[in-house]
């Protein structure tokens, strides 16, 4: 599962990114909505967002570049609540028109607020529920129990951005979250490496990749995609090991 901050580098080179990995492998896109106060997000997302959102990028054109894309493979709109909640009632309409189909928002935690979480959780999008890995099991339960499409689970504490080595214990926290729901589980924030994306192919039913893509499309869009073909390659391999 590939991450893009929508805007970035630019429009037509974030255009070309999302239907580069799309050709490179990946099985799901993860599009960002560029915000102000990503305070969920290491360095890297951040200056990507901040750039994007320098460019005129917002929700509405997140959607239009969604729409353009025209890809072939699932799209989740991974975003804050204050962009979803200004953009309008129809917005998840909107997004489903636009060829999303989930949504993650960052900024939402169970109970939090449970009108917009039914808002959510009865749109056509499936809503991924983040949990993390402090997580009591009886509290990941009931966030799988509301959310659908998969269970994004934060393989370590912090905001995004890349780590040297996976957390210790994550193996095991998969397990537990497994124990609780047949969702799919997806383990992201930290992936820097082809190794570390196989490791969790592993244990893990998906692996997100985020800032270390986007460190590479600040270089160019060549890099990023080269690096999604590493990963793509890595699980691959690490699939047909095991």
């Amino acid at each position: 599962m590939c991450y893009a901050t929508a805007g970035y580098p630019d429009r037509s080179k974030s255009l070309e990114l999302l239907r580069g990995l799309e050709d490179e492998g990946a099985d799901v896109v993860e599009i960002g909505v560029p915000f102000s106060d990503p305070i969920a997000d290491g360095p890297i997302i951040q200056e990507s967002s901040q750039r994007a959102l320098a460019g005129g990028m917002n929700l509405d054109l997140t959607l239009e570049l969604v729409s353009r894309a025209s890809l072939g493979i699932p799209v989740v709109l991974f975003t804050y609540l204050n962009p979803l909640l200004a953009a309008g009632d129809d917005v998840l309409d909107r997004a489903a028109g636009a060829g999303i189909d989930g949504i993650l928002v960052t900024d939402l935690p169970l109970g939090a607020d449970p009108e917009r979480e039914r808002w959510l959780g009865e749109s056509e999008l499936a809503f991924i529920r983040l949990v993390a890995p402090t997580t009591p099991v009886e509290r990941m339960e009931e966030i799988a129990r509301t959310g659908s499409g998969f269970v994004y689970l934060i393989s370590r504490l912090g905001v995004t951005g890349m780590q040297r080595e996976l957390s210790a214990g994550l193996d095991a926290t998969v397990r537990r979250l497994r124990s609780v729901t047949d969702l799919p589980v997806c383990v992201g924030f930290g992936v820097s490496s082809p190794e570390q994306a196989a490791a969790i192919g592993k244990i893990a039913d998906g692996v997100v990749v985020g800032s270390a893509l986007m460190r590479a499309a600040g270089e160019s869009v060549e890099a990023a995609l080269g690096l999604a073909r590493t990963l793509r390659s890595a699980l691959n391999a690490g699939a047909a090991d095991g």
